[in-house]
């Protein structure tokens, strides 16, 4: 079963117990993630330069993350809901068994022993008036525990269905990773505004002892700049993206889960998901630094700063003026699948960090004044 079909039967099977409303954005929600998997696929299906095919292989990624995304949420809401109809049923052990009781006997009793009563035809006739009022409401009782009987078994194989299809999107996602980090090794064709001197770059990492130190040595590093800037990113401030999938775990000025406080944002999300850049930068570093492990510094505008730190993987060349939209790493964690179905909501199954960090004439800013985030949530 294709991400397209398991996500709208998930929708269809789902749509009685919630509202309409949230029933129809589930299944728009369904619908726009596979349009956007099978476009994506298209799109790398009909790439032929090694550029295309970076950009066709991104958008791939980022169709499956959506598309994994969409099916556990909904493999959430189905074991969710068996699991309310279970413990109903549960607690309503008692009257099924009575219910069962009276229908059996009514079942097996022969028809004119159950038209008969002690007292005579009146007692016949009383009794006869209390069973066409009692009838009925047995009947209703009877169709709505076989409903829910029936709705456990339609989840349990709909929750097998899912895990399925994430399995196949995972391996399916896990290819387009390696093509996609292919595809980057093999890309010459990106403009460059410097080259890296490495032994200045060893130099610069050997002395610095704080981040703050190494972004002010930065253009001690280029060699042959091309003098001038990418366009002004200042009528974009406060709706760039998210660089990527997650959820806000810390703000500007919160102690992480070390006691730490740092003026950047902690961003959650899932083992593998892809990093980008948000906009058109020149690539200043990428690798390790200090306790930040893999870092991505990424520069839009003269004296602008972006810096993504936590990365498992980096891409690119230091000196390269990357397009917005670019992949420049992955992040951590095993992509065994051992998500797929994460119990709960929220942060459930974003296992890896990202830290986020934006940096004006070398000094840091709050990120959410640049980002266009749930600054609520």
């Amino acid at each position: 079963m294709t991400i397209r079909a398991a996500c709208l039967l998930l929708v269809m099977l789902l749509a009685p117990p919630v509202g309409a409303q949230e029933g129809a954005d589930l299944s728009a929600d369904a619908r726009a993630a596979a349009a956007a998997l099978d476009e994506a696929t298209e799109a790398l299906a009909a790439a032929e330069g090694a550029r295309n095919r970076v950009k066709a292989l991104t958008g791939v990624i980022r169709a499956y993350e959506k598309g994994l995304a969409a099916m556990r949420a909904g493999a959430r809401r189905a074991a969710q809901r068996e699991e309310a109809l279970v413990a109903e049923l549960r607690t309503r052990e008692d009257e099924v068994a009575q219910l069962l009781g009276v229908l059996q006997t009514m079942g097996h009793a022969p028809v004119p022993v159950l038209m008969l009563h002690p007292s005579g035809p009146v007692g016949t006739a009383r009794a006869g008036m209390i069973l066409s009022e009692v009838a009925p409401a047995l009947d209703a009782k009877a169709l709505e525990l076989r409903g829910k009987v029936q709705d456990i078994a339609v989840l349990r194989a709909l929750q097998q269905s899912a895990t399925t299809t994430l399995g196949d999107g995972l391996r399916g996602v896990q290819e387009a990773r390696v093509r996609l980090s292919k595809a980057i090794a093999a890309r010459t064709d990106l403009p460059r505004r410097f080259t890296e001197d490495p032994v200045k770059t060893a130099l610069l990492l050997a002395s610095t002892e704080t981040l703050n130190g190494f972004a002010s040595g930065l253009s001690d590093i280029a060699v042959g700049e091309v003098p001038g800037s990418l366009p002004e990113i200042g009528p974009r401030k406060g709706a760039l993206p998210l660089p990527v999938e997650g959820v806000i775990l810390h703000r500007s000025g919160e102690a992480d889960a070390a006691g730490v406080v740092r003026p950047g944002i902690v961003v959650a999300t899932r083992p593998r998901a892809l990093v980008t850049t948000p906009v058109p930068a020149t690539l200043r570093y990428r690798g390790p630094l200090l306790d930040y492990g893999n870092v991505i510094i990424l520069e839009p505008e003269a004296g602008v700063l972006l810096v993504f730190a936590g990365l498992d993987t980096v891409y690119g060349r230091i000196g390269e003026v990357l397009p917005g939209g670019s992949p420049v790493g992955l992040m951590g964690g095993t992509g065994d699948g051992s998500d797929l179905l994460a119990a709960g909501e929220g942060d459930a199954g974003r296992g890896q960090t990202l830290y986020i960090e934006v940096r004006q004439d070398n000094s840091p800013v709050d990120p959410l004044t640049w980002f266009a985030t749930d600054k609520e949530g």
